[in-house]
């Protein structure tokens, strides 16, 4: 049987890197489940097995079920019927096969039937689903709400809806409104408290609400009567089962068409608070839209994937003029480029996600003891990471992910652009990812702050100190170089000293420093396993190209030249 874990090695040589073992421990609290749940690991090498089997087992399900239905569930799509969602044939099929496979709940604590799993396994996971289906992940990846939850709400609250998400219940974001897209602050929806009934009622109207009619929901909305800003949101878990909130309509999309976009009704639709008030938008919901980032990350791993294998597998049985396509160098090019972009990405991905795991898992040692003066300095050295990488991966991934993608239609050809091949699928799947959870230029809007205050470049230091092998020396003394180029351009740009032009060049400001970051990223990965080198010099290449062509347009730009792009 086919298997889309176990026939993908960079999955396994990232879940094996040396900071797991800090991270399972401290996820695991030194192992003190051992003696309360029998399926809790006796120890590292236990729990790495855990996960091995674990991702095992859902490669398989996305091998031999979620990708082979992909087709007829693009084709078929979601149906609106007595103003709620019908799954197609094939995404309910996926869903029983996970549920019957208890794969819901993986980072949840194991008091409410979670695996108690890190963050890197179920990014992991995230990014197989994607490569099967990257519209299922949408509705099986939104199991994220359950760690809001969990963060968040109540006791009370999470003995009711954790043990839910473990039994297979489908979550839901609901945060977007017809006026009230990226800029979620002028959120209407409303919500106030019958003193009668005893509960939290929500009226008003949410749009491109993905998996919108799930059995539990996150919903935004305004508390405070008087307020127009962000302080007056608060966050509110909708549970299905009260059927006081109706889909409208499901939006028909361009891609990852088997999962709904749904509008949807509130009216006097019961509702608990998480939390507490007006801290809806500016600690839950931000909280929630990190983590959600870093899915789309995994999404679009997965996505260029799927984009490259099929390339490379068209590539080479192909013919054109008595030989295999991948023979000639414009095609080669394309997929040696292609592989190092992917390569690249993944290892931004499970950076990315170690900072996250950490900060986390410190977090959660906190509520059981004291954590010690270097603890504490590590948990914000990793949170401020965290929340520095993850634009940047966002950006990257999603861009990345549509590039990989048209680069593998192309190389398909005409055929390609045909349905009857997975590409054309792909490409269309590909095109949402730099657009929800932040657009591209929202992404530059929220790193930008890691070139101004030179988180990104003291980050880029530290990778400097790493040591290498001696064939790897030369990639280091290039990267040393761009960061220097680097350092400059950064000095140019705000020794202006106006917000305008720093905006301006923001994005190749944010571009310049994610491309060196990579860089580094893919040659600790090739110092680590030199069957990386390849990629690492490859992608090495493209970002110093970028980096020059960025630079030099920076240079040859003034202050007043921004008048001439106004409108």
């Amino acid at each position: 049987m086919a298997n889309y874990y176990t026939d993908n090695e960079h999955l396994k040589f990232h879940l094996s890197h040396p900071m797991m073992k800090k991270i399972v421990e401290l996820k695991e609290n030194y192992f003190s489940d051992r003696n309360i749940y029998d399926y809790a690991p006796i120890d590292f090498e236990d729990a790495m097995d855990n996960y091995d089997q674990v991702l095992e087992i859902i490669g398989e399900i996305s091998a031999d079920i979620i990708g082979p239905n992909a087709a007829d569930v693009d084709h078929d799509g979601p149906e609106l019927i007595d103003n709620h969602v019908k799954y197609a044939a094939g995404t309910q099929r996926n869903l029983d096969a996970i549920v019957q496979a208890n794969l819901f709940g993986w980072s949840l604590p194991r008091q409410y039937g979670g695996l108690n799993f890190p963050i890197i396994p179920y990014v992991m996971s995230g990014e197989i689903v994607s490569r099967a289906d990257a519209g299922f992940v949408n509705i099986w990846g939104l199991q994220d709400c359950a760690e809001t939850i969990n963060e968040f709400a109540s006791e009370e609250l999470k003995d009711i809806y954790l043990p839910m998400f473990n039994n297979g219940s489908t979550a839901a974001m609901d945060l977007t409104e017809p006026d009230a897209g990226s800029d979620l602050q002028v959120v209407q929806l409303k919500a106030h408290y019958d003193e009668k009934k005893g509960t939290w009622l929500l009226n008003g109207v949410k749009r491109f609400i993905t998996n919108g009619d799930a059995d539990v929901s996150l919903v935004l909305a305004r508390t405070e009567e008087a307020s127009n800003d962000a302080r007056g949101l608060s966050l509110f878990v909708y549970n299905k089962e009260h059927d006081a909130m109706k889909v409208r309509r499901i939006e028909n999309k361009l891609g990852i068409k088997g999962s709904p976009t749904c509008e949807l009704v509130f009216k006097d639709a019961p509702a608990e608070l998480i939390g507490d008030r007006k801290f809806g938008l500016i600690k839950y919901v931000m909280s929630l839209m990190n983590s959600a980032r870093l899915g789309v990350g995994a999404q679009s791993v997965g996505i260029a994937e799927a984009a490259y294998q099929s390339a490379y597998k068209y590539a080479q049985e192909r013919e054109q003029f008595g030989r295999a396509i991948i023979k000639f160098p414009a095609v080669y090019e394309m997929l040696s480029n292609m592989r190092a972009k992917t390569d690249a990405i993944r290892s931004m991905l499970y950076e990315t996600a170690r900072f996250v795991d950490l900060y986390k898992v410190y977090e959660q040692a906190s509520r059981i003891r004291t954590l010690t003066s270097a603890e504490r300095q590590e948990m914000k050295y990793y949170q401020r990471y965290a929340d520095m990488y993850t634009p940047v991966l966002k950006l990257f991934a999603s861009e990345y992910c549509n590039e990989i993608a048209s680069d593998s239609l192309q190389i398909h050809g005409g055929t390609g652009y045909m349905k009857d091949f997975e590409i054309e699928r792909i490409f269309r799947d590909a095109r949402i990812t730099n657009i929800y959870e932040g657009t591209s230029q929202l992404q530059v809007v929220a790193a930008i702050r890691g070139v101004g205050n030179k988180s990104y470049l003291k980050k880029l230091q530290e990778y400097e100190q790493e040591e290498v092998q001696p064939e790897l020396e030369y990639l280091k003394k290039a990267l040393v170089k761009s960061t220097g180029h680097y350092a400059a351009i950064v000095k140019k740009v705000y020794s202006e000293d106006d917000t305008e032009y720093v905006d301006f060049h923001a994005r190749r400001l944010v571009e310049i420093a994610g491309y060196i970051i990579m860089g580094y990223l893919m040659l600790l990965d090739a110092n680590r396993d030199l069957k990386y080198k390849k990629s690492a010099d490859n992608f090495i290449r493209l970002g110093r190209a970028q980096i020059t062509h960025h630079i030099s347009y920076i240079n040859n730009f003034s202050l007043r030249d921004i008048s001439d792009f106004k409108m």
